[in-house]
């Protein structure tokens, strides 16, 4: 079992930066994916951006390539998505998510994550 606990969210006018957080625990591996999605009111769950736990090459959906960055701290357990250049249309619940191994077979697709965390509630005010 892996256990993810996310934080870091909040309001933000648009614009703004936030640095969301999601610490690891349990039965981790370098080789394991770990992911961010987001779900708006009303809409389904998005893939935002994923990676190799070990780290290497990271993967973005297009809606926030150049404005989010995913990136790893082996040493902390901890996965980040630094997230600048906020839009109004970013205001969702972000939710860290794991599988295990790594593969960009169906990277995006919710399905297929096995952990997830409670989610962290970002709000952007225009």
């Amino acid at each position: 079992q892996v256990q993810l606990v996310e934080s870091g969210g909040g309001l933000v006018q648009a614009g703004g930066s936030l640095r969301l957080s999601c610490a690891a625990s349990g039965r981790t591996s370098s080789s394991n994916t770990m992911g961010w999605f987001r779900q708006a009111p009303g809409k389904e769950r998005e893939f935002v951006a994923g990676m190799r736990w070990s780290g290497g090459r990271a993967y973005y959906s297009d809606s926030v390539k150049g404005r989010f960055t995913i990136s790893g701290d082996n040493a902390k357990n901890t996965v980040y998505l630094q997230m600048n250049s906020l839009k109004p249309e970013d205001t969702a619940v972000y939710y860290c998510a794991s599988r295990k191994g790594f593969t960009t077979v169906a990277f995006t697709a919710p399905h297929t994550y096995s952990y997830w965390g409670q989610g962290t509630q970002v709000t952007v005010s225009s």
